[in-house]
């Protein structure tokens, strides 16, 4: 998904932003990158971060760099930040969410006679790059972005660098958070609010859906108050999110300890421990042993020193050797155990259904899989949320296919929960996964642990609703 951090300080900034942008690596990442700006202009450099960790390929940077503000990215799809002369004065900008609409809105670009866009790969646009075109079409900052928030498809919260100090938007229906922090001579701004702590910043605001700030040394002044509509992505706290976060004041590892017990209140399984697919799942799985008051167990244990997560590589093939090299088995915790694992989701399935066969293999007797969230059944619209390249990829979609055919389904049927339809695709999902049984969670226990309000959240790869 991506991430992003910047400082504005009265003091050398550096250290906070290389520190405060590395605590973004989780996001599942492809480009890092940090600009500054002193009194000579902006200093950027962008490095290519998928085979190595952030702070490997930044460190001979940092005696480079100076200045008092500066913004950060890391990035899953596209280089960034990019570096940007405009009549509006010349400013850094990074970008974090998804342009669905990028092609149209080129178009538009190039119908003005005035514009050029540097190739990606594949000739692809630079996201970020169209976003700065839009921005460019305002006669100030503010305009330019409030502009590309009302144009986007998608969605784009975004950091501006300028001459004067640091622009943040939070995205025109808040789908991924953005939260300003606070110390002595300092201010921040992050989409992870764990990146505060350790650099000694405390939250002093989280912006709201569509708000923009202007962030100096001297304070925080609002250019655009937040719209009234909200609809934060639920699978921050479902998986994305890091642990030590808050989204809207909520904690992402509490939230996943509600989830857990949740599962716990509707089930019956008859086990022997509780376990969780690391990382994510171990906070769901934590709730669900406190709650059914059964042991909390590891049969797997986390390769962290060279192995990244596993979402990250391009092809599904270095995908699923990392997902299985960073996964090591204790067999003395698994052998004629009857063992029950929360995961975060199930998305394609490929991977986890290999590590369950590792399970078998390692003698155990039966495996119950209880995922925190609904069956993703919808292809996310609105974030940079898999790298799959058919909705028919997710686990959900194909055991569809497998019992409609090749005809049109009616999608809504199958995420309902409880209904014919939806009981035959979890059943479906079940076998293919080699799992004694199969129970998702709850839509309205999934709402009811992050505790917001169903409007506010995104849940349309669950429902299909768009809020």
């Amino acid at each position: 998904m991506g991430g992003f951090f910047g400082v504005v300080s009265k003091d050398k900034c550096v250290d906070d932003l290389f520190f405060g942008t590395d605590y973004h690596s989780h996001l599942g990442t492809t480009y890092g990158g940090l600009a500054v700006k002193d009194s000579k202009g902006i200093t950027r450099f962008i490095h290519d971060i998928s085979n190595a960790q952030f702070r490997s390929k930044f460190a001979d940077d940092l005696p480079k760099m100076h200045g008092k503000q500066g913004i950060g990215v890391i990035s899953d799809y596209e280089p960034q930040p990019l570096v940007i002369a405009s009549h509006l004065g010349v400013y850094a900008i990074v970008t974090v969410g998804v342009v669905k609409n990028v092609h149209a809105l080129a178009r538009r670009a190039f119908s003005k006679k005035a514009t050029h866009f540097s190739e990606m790969g594949g000739g692809e646009i630079n996201p970020t790059e169209l976003v700065a075109t839009l921005i460019n079409e305002g006669s100030t900052f503010e305009d330019g972005i409030l502009n590309a928030q009302e144009s986007v498809q998608g969605s784009c919260s975004i950091l501006l660098l300028t001459d004067k100090g640091l622009y943040a938007a939070r995205d025109r229906l808040g789908r991924t958070p953005v939260v300003i922090g606070e110390k002595p001579r300092s201010f921040a701004v992050t989409l992870e609010s764990c990146a505060f702590p350790n650099l000694n910043y405390r939250v002093k605001k989280y912006l709201g859906p569509g708000e923009v700030v202007f962030i100096t040394a001297e304070g925080v002044e609002q250019k655009s108050p937040p719209g009234d509509r909200m609809q934060i992505c639920s699978f921050l706290w479902v998986y994305y999110g890091y642990p030590a976060s808050s989204y809207e004041g909520i904690n992402v590892e509490t939230a996943r300890n509600r989830c857990g017990a949740a599962l716990a209140r509707n089930d019956d399984a008859q086990i022997d421990i509780v376990a969780g697919i690391p990382d994510s799942g171990i906070a769901h799985a934590l709730g669900y042993a406190n709650q059914a008051n059964l042991p909390y167990r590891r049969p797997f244990v986390k390769y962290t020193p060279t192995w990244p997560r596993s979402f990250m590589p391009q092809h599904q093939t270095v995908r699923d050797l990392v997902a299985r090299m960073k996964l090591i088995p204790i067999t003395e915790l698994i052998q004629n155990k009857r063992l029950l694992f929360c995961e975060d989701s199930i998305v394609r399935g490929t991977q986890l259904k290999d590590t369950i066969q590792r399970l078998y293999d390692c003698g155990a007797r039966e495996v119950h899989m209880r995922p925190a969230c609904p069956p993703l059944v919808y292809g996310c619209k609105f974030l940079n949320f898999s790298r799959s390249k058919s909705e028919l990829d997710l686990a959900a979609r194909r055991a569809i296919r497998e019992l409609e055919g090749k005809g049109r389904a009616a999608l809504e049927e199958y995420a309902h929960y409880g209904s014919e339809k939806y009981a035959a695709m979890v059943d479906r999902i079940r076998r293919r996964m080699g799992l004694t049984s199969l129970r998702y969670q709850k839509l309205a226990d999934l709402v009811e642990a992050i505790g917001l309000p169903k409007e506010k959240l995104c849940t349309y790869c669950f429902d299909g609703v768009e809020g």
